[in-house]
């Protein structure tokens, strides 16, 4: 294996590609570490073989390393990780779906995108194979194809005895919009640059930076502290308003509509002044390759700095409220548990990981862009039911408020340096593997790239983070009431869109 860093990149020839009885036995060696755990595994076709290319994460070593291994296109069956390390799951049947590639002793082979050119069409939605239990005792209840709230679809189908959850199915891939398809067909870094704004239309700024960084890296460029501080300073304010937002919306879910409306104004605010910082609510526009259009002001780093004391001040006081009433605590306490155990085995990233006391957190354990030279410590909690993840991200709130002033005072000394406007004509490395990790606000993005001779994007991989996650929502809603779902649902918050690319 080789290690790489966090938002580098290497010559595609230094990957070591090895049997793959030489790759089962190193990643198996790997992942009996707890620490480390699965950041991206997946195939690129050529004219005669697959090219499989794994990354794995060491959060503890604060170490990244990527292998790979090789297979002819005839008939491929593959011992499945899976097996023994269940967070392949999701690696392993995206593979089979793209390329008819079998893993002979997967547990749940079965589609999860559906993409456009999947290799057996055959697969299609209306025949999508639920688990099922025959008994006169069960029934089951189906809940979307389109989730009322964000539009998007999805379904999800519970087996129930009375009330009780026994088993949930989540079947995603109605929309799949083959955006990694279209970074390959867009031939302009500007047209790119706004394709990956819409990969997940609420994590615009962490999706936009993974790109901008895999840019730079191939690109051999290194963009000044200033810039990085300052796109930080935005993936931080986009942290705050989701989960603000996420605040409300639970109090929602059980109610309680002090808590949803005073959230609702509070993250309007925050998504207001990243609004008047950069003209989009949702900071599109704001992260580009190798500069910005938008470079903090005084005067917007001034109101930046004053409303966010006005929301942390209101926000303490509103969660105190929120979380020692109760009525919001007998719908949180105990609901929707996700044990430390299921949490590892399924290899759940960002704050429902955290919720379950690991510490998987990327601005900590592989740290990019300015936070290479904070001290950060994630926030981690233990019991993981809905408080906990309710709680987190009141504390990531706060930790994010505070992290933004610390950084506002940091940039007062690097007023005199110039942030570079971005370049959208970048001559990048031939034959070379690049790799960039953001901690979004649901957890852990990852987008990968590979170069031809010509210096040419011939791959490009995205990951968002509810790829590993959505897994961890169906184990915790067993044994629950039908009721509790959604708060469950929206305690997780997970993406459609960012699953189905």
């Amino acid at each position: 294996m080789v290690e790489v860093e966090n938002g580098s990149s290497l010559d595609i020839g230094e990957i070591p590609i090895v049997s793959y009885n030489q790759f089962y036995a190193e990643v198996d060696r790997l992942m009996e570490n707890t620490s480390v755990h699965c950041v991206s595994y997946y195939a690129v076709p050529s004219d005669d073989n697959f090219t499989f290319y794994c990354c794995l994460a060491d959060d503890e070593e604060h170490k990244l390393y990527v292998l790979g291994h090789e297979q002819k296109k005839e008939n491929v069956t593959l011992p499945s990780l899976t097996s023994k390390h269940y967070a392949f799951h999701c690696f392993e049947r995206e593979i089979h779906e793209n390329f008819g590639i079998n893993f002979s002793d997967h547990p749940w082979l079965k589609p999860i995108r559906y993409p456009a050119n999947r290799y057996n069409q055959h697969n299609v939605i209306e025949n999508y194979p639920f688990y099922s239990i025959d008994s006169d005792e069960l029934h089951e209840v189906g809940v979307g194809p389109i989730h009322a709230g964000v539009i998007e679809p999805g379904h999800f189908r519970f087996i129930c005895n009375g009330e009780k959850v026994l088993h949930l199915e989540i079947m995603l891939g109605y929309q799949h919009r083959g955006v990694e398809e279209l970074m390959l067909t867009k031939h302009t870094t500007l047209r790119r640059s706004i394709l990956v704004e819409s990969i997940a239309g609420d994590t615009a700024i962490g999706h936009s930076l993974a790109f901008a960084m895999n840019m730079e890296s191939l690109a051999g460029i290194d963009v000044p502290d200033r810039l990085q501080l300052e796109r930080i300073i935005a993936l931080e304010l986009e942290r705050i308003a989701i989960h603000i937002g996420d605040t409300g919306a639970l109090c929602m879910d059980i109610a309680y509509q002090l808590g949803q409306v005073a959230c609702e104004a509070l993250r309007t605010i925050v998504i207001n002044t990243t609004q008047l910082w950069c003209g989009n609510r949702f900071g599109k526009g704001f992260i580009r390759p190798a500069g910005s259009g938008y470079p903090l002001t005084s005067e917007v780093a001034r109101q930046v700095l004053e409303n966010m004391e006005t929301v942390e001040q209101r926000y303490k006081q509103l969660t105190n409220r929120i979380y020692t009433l109760p009525s919001v605590l007998a719908r949180f306490e105990e609901i929707g548990i996700l044990t430390p155990k299921q949490a590892h085995l399924t290899g759940i990233v960002g704050p429902a990981a955290k919720a379950s006391s690991h510490k998987r957190d990327i601005r900590f354990s592989h740290p990019f862009q300015y936070y290479r030279h904070l001290e950060f410590l994630p926030v981690v909690m233990e019991t993981g039911d809905v408080l906990s993840r309710a709680m987190m991200r009141r504390y990531e709130v706060e930790q994010s408020i505070e992290l933004v002033k610390l950084l506002l005072k940091k940039r007062q000394s690097m007023i005199s340096e110039e942030v570079p406007k971005p370049n959208y004509s970048l001559q990048l490395k031939p034959n070379t593997f690049s790799i960039s990790l953001v901690e979004g606000w649901r957890g852990e993005i990852c987008h990968s790239a590979i170069t031809d001779e010509n210096g040419n994007i011939v791959h490009y991989k995205v990951k968002d983070p509810s790829l590993h996650s959505w897994m961890g929502l169906a184990l915790a809603v067993r044994n629950q009431e039908i009721s509790d779902f959604p708060i469950c649902n929206k305690s997780f918050n997970l993406s459609y869109c960012g699953h189905d690319l």
